[in-house]
């Protein structure tokens, strides 16, 4: 069985990112080595919370991102995923942004997925982070998924 990834709003954004800086072209170029050759080693999964965040989002690039973002089954939030992220917020894990990190956490985690794929590592692919966010999932009972970027989950350095 595929392990499952878990394709957070950032992936989806960097793969049409046209900014020119050395680590924003090593990003996106990371994400459509990893799209185009390792993809298929998994089981991908987004949210609608994702497909919310690129709606809202004013990059020239939101409809090719979000049309990207439309080949993958959704999650929807529940009851459940808020209580989650409010034990999130009690615990200074993430921002208090009820459509940010938190939620793609509690989403990830709730439904054991294997991955969070993301290029978000101030809050989510964050080793600092690593140990606590194990620790409150382990208090509720929730699976802990692996935070990861494209670049790790190839598994090579290139």
């Amino acid at each position: 069985m595929k392990e499952t990834v878990y394709v957070e709003t950032s992936i989806f954004s960097f793969f049409y990112d046209d900014r020119q800086s050395h680590a924003v072209i090593a990003m996106r170029d990371w994400t459509h080595q990893w799209w185009h050759k390792h993809r298929e080693d998994y089981l991908l999964v987004t949210s609608t919370a994702v497909l919310d965040e690129l709606m809202r989002g004013t990059k020239p690039h939101k409809q090719d991102a979000l049309e990207l973002a439309l080949n993958l089954p959704a999650m929807e939030p529940t009851n459940e995923i808020e209580e989650i992220m409010q034990v999130y917020f009690k615990h200074h894990l993430m921002p208090r942004d009820p459509f940010g990190d938190a939620l793609h956490l509690a989403l990830a985690s709730f439904h054991k997925s294997d991955y969070l794929l993301t290029w978000n590592c101030q809050n989510l692919a964050n080793a600092n982070k690593a140990t606590h966010i194990r620790r409150i999932n382990t208090l509720l009972g929730l699976h802990v998924p692996l935070l990861t970027t494209p670049l790790e989950l190839m598994g090579e350095a290139s």
